[in-house]
């Protein structure tokens, strides 16, 4: 993997991450879902609650893709785990084994904070992701539906 350096985020990577996450959301068509700014990131990623951990994947000194990830937790294992929210690699720097390289350092982060599981999610349509994650070894959990409540839902439900 010559010339892929994986690293931690710091502050000043902020307009990159959501440079990346502006391109995942094109790529997924959810450009129009992305409020997110800089100063969002600043404050959930870097501020005094870190809500979830960011890397950068450089190829060749260069920013080509990020991966960002928090912790869950299995209450049937008694451990936490990692939940990988994104990762996005550059169209340019695909088929350079940096998605694999960025798979590979959270899996190392996992085992190294003793976490029960890795998982994630990936939108149905996406084969080539699929395909590529059912070659590393992962498993669909095919019995089970993401849920979720958002917008004037969530505030409907936590006044209720």
């Amino acid at each position: 993997m010559s010339g892929i350096e994986i690293r931690d985020a710091v502050i000043d990577d902020c307009e990159l991450i959501l440079s990346f996450i502006r391109h995942l959301a094109d790529y997924e068509k959810m450009s129009n879902d992305v409020i997110a700014t800089a100063k969002d990131l600043e404050n959930t990623l870097f501020g005094e609650k870190r809500y979830a951990e960011v890397v950068i994947a450089n190829l060749n000194g260069v920013p080509v893709g990020f991966a960002l990830f928090f912790h869950n937790y299995s209450t049937f294992i008694g451990k936490a785990g990692i939940y990988l929210e994104d990762l996005f690699v550059l169209p340019e720097a695909r088929g350079k084994k940096i998605g694999k390289s960025l798979l590979i350092h959270l899996a190392k982060i996992a085992v190294e904070r003793d976490c029960a599981r890795f998982e994630w999610s990936v939108l149905d349509w996406n084969q080539p992701a699929i395909d590529f994650y059912r070659s590393i070894g992962a498993v669909g959990m095919e019995e089970w539906t993401v849920q979720r409540v958002d917008g004037d839902s969530l505030n409907r439900l936590a006044k209720m």
